[in-house]
């Protein structure tokens, strides 16, 4: 799977675009586009990836993401419907010298975090309220609502995402050859994986892969993979309280519960049956 160089369908005549996406799952193709990408969750759980960030999203989450930051949004299976609302512009949307007016300049934080990707820590109540009217609001009070969604995105906690080689826009063979090592991963973390596996996808040796992995995400490719398992980890831990929690640690990938119990310590900073008592919903 490539990272797709997304076309964001609005018209000529449209500054920027707000998009309601209601179904069974989104767009779960990893791919990256020219526009500042805003989505808040309304309804739906699943997994993301951004940039070389793995984790969770649920309802009430607000994801930031800067211009050509390759993400996917890929819903649980089992979820009936997922509902996001999305707003996507640029920084010249409205004129390439709009957001220096002076009347504006309270937004140049927000433009300032955005290349890595971000998650909102815990959204004010009056922001998700925003998220929920726009799509029903006419150009002129939508407008209004971006401003004002944006004054508040510039106030608000934030987790960062992504790291910093991430920036760099990828293209052509290399974005696709990340795109497979994702979307491979994606879809066989759950079993084991060996690094000549993973390096036949990439068509390289297995030396040149984890130089290439590491140069580009900051990371062994090991080390992503323990990120990713873990991830579903805590998912299973929370959401499914008849599984034991060596079952979850076998679905997803571990086949060793005394590693498993030592990673899961070392990344989270307690124990998988400490994590399930102060998360079990």
């Amino acid at each position: 799977m490539k990272v797709l160089p997304f076309k964001i369908p609005k018209s000529e005549q449209s500054s920027f675009l707000v998009q309601e996406d209601v179904g069974q799952s989104f767009y779960n193709k990893l791919h990256q586009h020219e526009e500042i990408q805003i989505s808040c969750i309304l309804k739906g759980e699943g997994t993301f990836l951004i940039g070389d960030s793995f984790g969770e999203f649920g309802p009430n989450d607000i994801f930031v993401l800067g211009n050509h930051l390759p993400h996917v949004f890929q819903s649980d299976p089992s979820i009936n419907e997922v509902h996001m609302v999305s707003v996507f512009f640029t920084k010249n949307s409205f004129g390439s010298s709009f957001f220096d007016l002076e009347e504006l300049q309270s937004l140049s934080q927000f433009f300032g975090d955005i290349a890595l990707g971000y998650k909102v820590r815990i959204p004010e109540r009056s922001l998700l309220h925003h998220f929920s009217v726009i799509k029903k609001q006419d150009k002129y009070s939508q407008l209004i609502t971006l401003l004002t969604i944006l004054k508040a995105l510039s106030e608000e906690k934030k987790v960062v995402l992504s790291s910093s080689v991430q920036t760099k826009n990828y293209e052509g063979e290399e974005g696709k050859r990340l795109g497979d090592i994702f979307s491979f991963t994606l879809q066989n973390y759950y079993r084991e994986i060996s690094l000549q596996e993973v390096a036949r996808i990439a068509n390289m040796t297995s030396t040149s892969f984890c130089r290439f992995f590491k140069q580009r995400t900051n990371k062994s490719y090991m080390h992503f993979l323990t990120e990713l398992r873990l991830g579903q980890v805590c998912q299973l831990l929370t959401k499914n309280e008849n599984l034991s929690i060596a079952e979850i640690a076998f679905r997803s990938g571990f086949n060793n519960l005394t590693h498993f119990n030592r990673q899961f310590k070392l990344f989270k900073g307690l124990t998988p049956s400490q994590f399930r008592k102060l998360t079990i919903r």
